[in-house]
């Protein structure tokens, strides 16, 4: 091979440059959803339902992930899986704080009218527990997208805000198809999706581990849906334990049927937490063998 096309595809310790793995990953995953759609067209598969159908996507994408480790001889848990009582500590307080963080939101635009919530009696324990089923399997499947291996790789090859800045318009350009994205709603839901996939960028990059962002990712979407009522990222058809009743005020406030995720108190929040995680040290997983230490990510 040529010295100038080794060098394209190559890095000085001979190993396949960051950028190509991702574009690997990018064509892998895609073609496996592929065959197994048309395995289950074959076996006459039954439709899915939501609760079923993300964790599968959260397998197809775990599957792409696991393929490419291998592949780099590195073991799967690298990815930030590594399981014992600190990842599940790690995982429990990022839900609690994704909690947290959304009802800060929601009080905000409550505090300045911008509605009132009301009890829905026909929400009860069953519901909220399936939903949190569903919801821990979309935060399995867009953590490990979009924390996982292509953006370890980015990160590890271009550098820390590359990798946040190419995966936070990812991210956002990956919720344009969602309902209630029109006019300035849409301006303001891309602005705080991207900072959303910031900070979750920077819970990972702080603890070299899944288990926070995942963790915020469930507990914020939990939250914002089946607690309190509101779409998440347009998602008009959950039913919440509260059902907020709008006073009218601009959605830049309240973020209307797309959810608080449009909204401006959102943006705030969001600010707020990355100037935190941003200044925070962190620390690094226990047992982690794979990446750039936990220091280098500021």
């Amino acid at each position: 091979m040529p010295g100038w096309l080794a060098k394209c595809f190559l890095n000085e310790q001979g190993s396949l440059r960051s950028g190509w793995k991702v574009l690997g990953f990018m064509l892998l995953f895609p073609a496996i959803g592929v065959v197994f759609t048309q395995v289950a067209k074959a076996l006459h598969v039954p439709r899915l339902g939501m609760g079923l159908g993300v964790w599968i996507n959260a397998a197809v994408v775990a599957l792409a992930s696991f393929i490419c480790v291998r592949l780099e001889k590195r073991p799967f848990r690298d990815l930030g899986f590594h399981p014992g009582k600190r990842w599940l500590s790690e995982f429990g307080a990022g839900t609690l704080g994704g909690i947290l963080l959304i009802l800060v939101t929601a009080l905000a635009v409550r505090g300045l009218d911008g509605f009132h919530w009301e009890r829905a009696v026909s929400v009860g324990p069953r519901q909220l527990l399936a939903a949190a089923w569903a919801f821990l399997g979309v935060a399995f499947f867009e953590e490990i997208m979009s924390r996982g291996f292509p953006f370890q790789r980015l990160v590890e090859g271009a550098g820390t805000w590359v990798g946040q800045l190419v995966f936070a318009g990812i991210f956002a350009l990956g919720h344009w198809g969602n309902p209630g994205m029109h006019g300035a709603t849409r301006a303001w839901a891309t602005l705080n999706i991207a900072l959303a996939a910031v900070l979750l960028g920077f819970c990972y990059l702080r603890t070299r581990s899944l288990a926070l962002p995942i963790g915020v990712h469930l507990g914020w979407n939990w939250a914002q849906g089946s607690l309190l009522g509101f779409g998440v990222s347009g998602t008009t058809n959950i039913r919440g334990a509260w059902t907020p009743v709008f006073h009218g005020r601009p959605e830049w406030l309240t973020g209307g049927t797309f959810g608080l995720e449009a909204s401006l108190p959102c943006t705030l929040v969001c600010l707020g937490v990355i100037l935190l995680l941003w200044r925070w040290k962190g620390v690094e997983a226990a047992g982690s063998s794979g990446g750039a230490s936990t220091a280098s990510a500021s």
